[in-house]
C-alpha cells in the first residue's frame, strides 16, 4: 500500500487542526460562562459541564483559569454541539427581534415628538389602550427640553410609556 492508496478519509486531522477545534470548544465555553443562569438553563449541557462552569467563577488565579478552560472544552467534545448552536441560534434571533421592536419604538418616538398631534393619532389608533394625556403631556416636555437644549429626560420617559404601552 503505498501513500496514493489511502484515501482523505483514512487521514486524521493534523496537530494544528485538533489544536483549533479545542480552542474553538473552548471558546464556546467561555460563551457559556458569560450568559446569565437564566439563558445558560436553556442549554442541553451535562451535570460535569454545569458543574466545570459553576465552578469558574470561583478561579481567580490567571493560569488555574486558563486550565480550567481547557477542561471546560475537554467537557465540550462530549456535548450535544448542534443541541447547543441551535440554543444559540434562537438566543441570537430573539435578541435581533428584540432590537428591532426597540428601533421602532425609538422611531415612533422621535416621530411623535417630530409631528405632535398628527402622529398622536397615528400611535394611538396602533396603541389604543395608550393613557392620552400623559402621552401629549410627554411630548409637549420633551420638544420643550429639546428646544432649550437640556437632557432628555422627558424623551426617555416617552419611551418608557410606549414601551410599557407595547408591552416590551
Amino acid at each position: 500500500m503505498t501513500q496514493d492508496d489511502l484515501s482523505p478519509a483514512d487521514e486524521r486531522p493534523s496537530k494544528s487542526q485538533l489544536k483549533r477545534e479545542m480552542q474553538a470548544l473552548q471558546q464556546l465555553g467561555e460563551q457559556i460562562i458569560a450568559m446569565s443562569d437564566a439563558q445558560r438553563a436553556r442549554f442541553p449541557l451535562s451535570d460535569d459541564l454545569l458543574r466545570a462552569i459553576e465552578e469558574t467563577g470561583r478561579i481567580k488565579a490567571r493560569e488555574a483559569r486558563r486550565r480550567h478552560m481547557q477542561y471546560v472544552g475537554k467537557l465540550m467534545r462530549g456535548e450535544d454541539l448542534d443541541g447547543i448552536q441551535a440554543v444559540f441560534d434562537e438566543i441570537e434571533n430573539e435578541t435581533l427581534r428584540r432590537d428591532h421592536a426597540f428601533h421602532r419604538l425609538e422611531a415612533w418616538r422621535d416621530r411623535l415628538i417630530a409631528e405632535g398631534d398628527a402622529a398622536v393619532e397615528a400611535f394611538v389608533d396602533e396603541f389604543p389602550e395608550v393613557d392620552r394625556q400623559a402621552l401629549r403631556q410627554l411630548i409637549r416636555n420633551a420638544r420643550r427640553e429639546r428646544e432649550q437644549g437640556k437632557p432628555p429626560t422627558n424623551a426617555r420617559r416617552l419611551f418608557r410609556l410606549i414601551r410599557d404601552t407595547a408591552g416590551l
